[in-house]
């Protein structure tokens, strides 16, 4: 059955319609923004009609996930979600706290775990499931919106998954939470992260998104980026650059370059040579988040040494460069750590 989170109001409308509903989409329009965009609060100035909740509950489902655990790290205020799914599912979601006081995002999961097998993330060490469907993730953002001290303003598809490996259906959810009468999230505070899928960044450009992607490279040299994200060997660094560069074309501002950086690995002057060739003209901002690996034998973070020589060399780009914090590493809710399980430490 086609779940309520899913669909904005035109979907809805359409869905009831097909089933032999009389519905217009300024009914579905006043139900959605009284269901979904404030969470049934107060009472609905002009209720739908009966057919219309009638053929509701006869036709879509509101059932909302399952919240298993939420556990917070007390050193950051970063609050992670377990959420079973009717199928026994289990997904994860992370609750961030913004530099503007009594502001939230939500990370959200894009699939329960994931195909891309990166080496440094807890996620690609478990394979891939399934995708997760749009009201999922959906109702993930509204469960944690539900219980922010404050207001949620963005969501970034960075949890769980690879969300363009399950494009059409981050992009839908996206819809959703974007919409007046969903998650009234503006369009550009909504992120969308891959490790370079290049035909669905290609899709991404042309199809005009403003969500905002966020293209993880973390090396520029062939041979070691192979190595760190088997993807790679799919897609070579030109003609992920050659789809970074189509983006840029319609993007509004800088494309973001996301870079993990690992102790040893990843931060040499090489490296910095390497990227300025292969996005040179690109508009680019580079986030820089240190590694976050729960393994004895995992990747280290660079030392203070290391991250500061890397930030001098990447000067050759002449791009911002902006160091990410990665919160919620206590209650392994840090970007690499979530592994869709119970948390160890309660």
């Amino acid at each position: 059955m086609a779940h309520l989170y899913g669909m904005t109001p035109a979907d809805l409308a359409a869905h009831l319609l097909e089933r032999g509903v009389a519905a217009s989409e300024a009914e579905a329009r006043r139900y959605l923004g009284h269901v979904v965009a404030r969470g049934e609060h107060g009472e609905m100035s002009r209720p739908p009609s009966k057919r219309f909740l009638a053929g509701v509950e006869a036709h879509v489902s509101r059932d909302p996930l399952e919240i298993v655990e939420r556990v917070t790290d007390p050193s950051d205020g970063f609050v992670k979600y377990l959420f079973r799914s009717p199928d026994g599912a289990l997904s994860e979601a992370v609750r961030i706290p913004l530099e503007k006081p009594g502001c939230f995002t939500v990370c959200l999961s894009s699939q329960v775990g994931c195909a891309m097998q990166c080496v440094f993330c807890a996620t690609g060490r478990l394979g891939l499931t399934r995708h997760l469907e749009p009201w999922e993730m959906v109702g993930a953002f509204l469960a944690v919106r539900a219980e922010a001290p404050g207001r949620v303003t963005g969501a970034v598809f960075m949890g769980q998954g690879e969300p363009l490996h399950n494009y059409d259906a981050v992009i839908q959810a996206a819809k959703v939470l974007s919409h007046p009468c969903g998650g009234r999230v503006r369009q550009e505070a909504i992120r969308i992260s891959t490790v370079g899928l290049v035909p669905q960044i290609r899709r991404f450009a042309r199809e005009g998104h403003r969500y905002r992607l966020v293209i993880s490279l973390s090396s520029a040299l062939a041979e070691r980026r192979r190595r760190l994200l088997p993807v790679a060997g799919r897609f070579p660094l030109e003609e992920v650059a050659d789809a970074i560069r189509e983006y840029a074309a319609v993007a509004q501002g800088r494309v973001t370059v996301a870079w993990v950086l690992m102790g040893g690995e990843n931060h040499d002057a090489e490296e910095a040579r390497a990227l300025a060739a292969l996005l040179e003209g690109v508009p680019v901002r580079i986030n820089l988040i240190d590694v976050n690996d729960a393994r004895e034998d995992g990747f280290r973070p660079p030392s203070d040494d290391e991250r500061d020589a890397f930030v001098d060399a990447l000067q050759i780009l002449r791009a911002p460069i902006v160091r990410r914090y990665s919160g919620g590493k206590a209650r392994h809710a840090a970007c690499g750590m979530l592994a869709g399980a119970r948390d160890a430490a309660c």
